[in-house]
């Protein structure tokens, strides 16, 4: 008897397992207004970065990556830090040009759609072949 309580208890639990495991779905930068609110993998080519003038705290100084289509129409961007205020052209460096793919919830503004990037796992260069 305990043994059939512990499968049925096991079983109900699986779902909720597998579902937070489960890798975010992968879209392209045009398709990130379209999901708005959810956390996906977003990937492109970034083609231009701006960097901030001012540090914001401890964090460092924001850098903004546009993927596929640069200002003044960019159609998707993700931000992440430069901790280190003096060196944000290194952070530039590391993604323009290349194929990125950047991982978090998408949030909206009057730009457009964009990822806030919080811990640098987010974001993976990919290689050459892949988009």
């Amino acid at each position: 008897m305990k043994t059939i309580v512990l499968v049925v208890c096991l079983a109900g639990f699986l779902p909720i397992a597998v579902g937070q495991t489960k890798a975010p779905k992968r879209i392209t930068a045009a398709e990130a207004k379209g999901h708005v609110g959810e956390t996906v993998m977003v990937c492109g080519t970034a083609v231009d970065t701006r960097i901030s003038r001012y540090a914001i705290g401890d964090r460092g100084k924001p850098v903004q990556v546009d993927l596929d289509q640069p200002e003044p129409n960019p159609i998707f961007n993700f931000v992440t830090f430069a901790p280190d205020t003096h060196k944000p052209q290194e952070v530039e460096a590391t993604y323009k040009g290349k194929q990125v793919c950047v991982t978090g919830n998408v949030s909206s503004s009057n730009v457009g759609p964009f990822i806030m990037v919080t811990e640098p796992s987010q974001i993976k260069i990919q290689a050459d072949n892949k988009k």
